[in-house]
Order: C-alpha cells, then sequence, then structure tokens
C-alpha cells in the first residue's frame, strides 16, 4: 500500500490497489458480505480499516485462489465467525494455525477429487 501507519484507513482506490480488485467488485462485497463495513463520510467516500482490509484479503482469496463461490465464502466466513471469540478478526484472516489449515486444505482436496469423480462419471 502506501506509505501510511499499519494502523491507518485506506481509501477504496488504495485497496483496490493492493489487492489487485477493481473498485466496483469491492463495492459489490460489500453488498455481499456483512462483515465488511467500512468507514463512510461526507459524499459517500469509502474508509477502510485494518480489519476491513484483512477481511477483505480473506475474501478475496476465498473467490480467487480457493475457488469459493460467493454464497460459500459467505457460509465459510460465518462458520469462522461463529466459532471465533467476539471482535477477533484476525483469527478470521489467518484462518486458525498451521496444522489448522493444513487438516482444511486436506478436507477440500478430498472433496473437489470426489467431486471431479462424481461429475466425470455424469459427463463421461
Amino acid at each position: 500500500m502506501t506509505d501510511k501507519s499499519s494502523d491507518a484507513f485506506r481509501t477504496i482506490s488504495e485497496v483496490s490497489a493492493a489487492l489487485d480488485v477493481p473498485p466496483h467488485v469491492l463495492r459489490f462485497w460489500e453488498t455481499k458480505f456483512t462483515s465488511l463495513r467500512p468507514l463512510k463520510r461526507s459524499g459517500g467516500r469509502r474508509y477502510y480499516r485494518p480489519d476491513d482490509v484483512a477481511v477483505l484479503t480473506r475474501i478475496r482469496d476465498l473467490l480467487y485462489k480457493d475457488g469459493f463461490t460467493i454464497k460459500g465464502a459467505q457460509r465459510f466466513l460465518k462458520s469462522k465467525q461463529a466459532l471465533a471469540p467476539t471482535g477477533v478478526v484476525a483469527d478470521l484472516t489467518t484462518g486458525g494455525d498451521a496444522s489448522d489449515l493444513a487438516a482444511i486444505q486436506a478436507i477440500l482436496d478430498s472433496a473437489r477429487k470426489r467431486l471431479a469423480s462424481v461429475k466425470s462419471q455424469l459427463h463421461p
């Protein structure tokens, strides 16, 4: 991002550039993910807190890297929020410790393989 402090608020263009996601996509995600609530000043200008940027990064990774749909990412984040203590956004973005991530990755890989197998049986 810029040379701002790590806890400084960011504009939509700064976040857009840092995450390599167009601003209209960030605005769309705000409508789909209730955990995203950037501060809006007069004129509707958005300011993202560090926690908002962390959630946006997690959403981007879920959608673009992990192949989640919007609904799947919503469910995943809601289940993570239900398990997390109140007000702890950092846990949502890190996904837990390495052993948790490895276990989740193994489950997802297994499910992906089973789905591919079913798909090949349905559409030979």
